[in-house]
């Protein structure tokens, strides 16, 4: 069987090697695929002889003696050579591997995805794609991080690149676009706004004009672009109002008997809110537009949180994303924009 090989930094994250492992081992237990273990062999194998390894033909161990820290300069991964990271990126560049997942110090992970595993022909710049829930399903904002200089043309290759993840992935059919603006009118919003508003209008892509703040959770529409400088303080600003919220009602709860009471009987409403927000759900975040799947995870990923964003590195395989992708950005970009 002919099943996707997903390389795993094994080294990367707060709780490296172990939580790694055990979300290669679930993943392996759920899902057919192929797993490279990357970073220290004997961590590694030792945490797989107590947990009980599943199919071991598909836990394969790479050895990597380096890891990169949380805190380095990205850059530095080019360097470390012999870091899990890097040689995780390495098995993609050389065709061994069909995708990679990492807990890493982010940085670090988009340096190797842009310039280890590099973009597909027709992306000038991968983007980080975010798939944020609302009412009635999902709203993809993107960038969140990878770009924060952005031109014109990068939105509009962000904005199709977003179409395909909504369309490929979410299953949502001829996804609404929208460019985060400070009103909803034509001509509000800055230079690149402006100037990317006019290149999307003049593409094949649903276009509905400018999206405000208020839309990214709303469901006003499906695919939500901006540069990844304001992509990246929305993320991190909706991460701990959702921390916030729960820690509020938490306080609140303890306050009285009866909100004790009134607290057990929305306690199943109140999980289900918690799951939609919790990323260990969703695994991870994908850098878009790289020649094979990048997922990046949260530092403080879990195994379920590995697991899953193993399932996402999979699922872009299956679909034949980058593929799709390749098409959409010829059919769709407006004639004038030279790819």
């Amino acid at each position: 069987m002919n099943r996707p090989k997903i390389a795993v930094d094994c080294m990367g994250g707060d709780y490296a090697p172990e939580e790694i492992v055990k979300g290669c081992l679930l993943a392996c237990r759920e899902l057919e695929v192929l797993l490279y273990l990357v970073g220290d062999e004997k961590r590694i194998r030792n945490i797989l002889e107590r947990e009980g390894a599943c199919d071991k033909e598909r836990l394969v161990i790479v050895h990597a003696d380096d890891v990169v820290g949380m805190h380095e300069p990205a850059s530095n991964v080019l360097k470390k050579k012999n870091s899990s990271l890097y040689v995780a990126g390495l098995l993609l560049r050389e065709n061994k591997a069909d995708g990679l997942v990492s807990a890493g110090n982010t940085g670090a992970v988009l340096t190797v995805g842009k310039f280890l595993v590099g973009a597909l022909e027709e992306v000038e710049r991968p983007a980080i794609g975010v798939a944020l829930p609302n009412p009635k399903g999902r709203t993809v904002l993107i960038d969140v991080g990878a770009n924060v200089d952005c031109k014109p043309k990068h939105l509009l290759q962000f904005a199709i690149i977003g179409h395909t993840y909504a369309k490929e992935i979410l299953g949502i059919q001829n996804p609404r676009v929208g460019i985060l603006s400070i009103g909803e009118e034509e001509g509000k919003g800055n230079e690149l706004v402006r100037e990317s508003y006019s290149l999307l209008k003049r593409s094949k892509l649903n276009f509905l004009g400018n999206a405000e703040g208020r839309d990214i959770y709303a469901g006003t529409f499906d695919v939500i672009v901006c540069d990844g400088f304001v992509g990246n303080v929305i993320l991190k600003a909706s991460e701990s109002l959702g921390m916030a919220v729960l820690q509020m009602i938490k306080e609140e709860v303890q306050k009285s008997l009866l909100a004790k009471i009134g607290a057990l009987l929305i306690k199943p409403a109140l999980n289900n809110f918690k799951k939609k927000a919790d990323f260990a759900e969703y695994g991870g975040i994908p850098l878009l537009g790289a020649k094979k799947p990048v997922i990046i995870t949260h530092g403080r990923a879990n195994a379920k949180a590995i697991k899953n964003a193993i399932r996402v590195a999979n699922e872009f395989y299956l679909h034949h994303f980058n593929e799709r992708l390749s098409e959409d950005i010829k059919n769709l970009s407006p004639k004038e924009v030279r790819i």
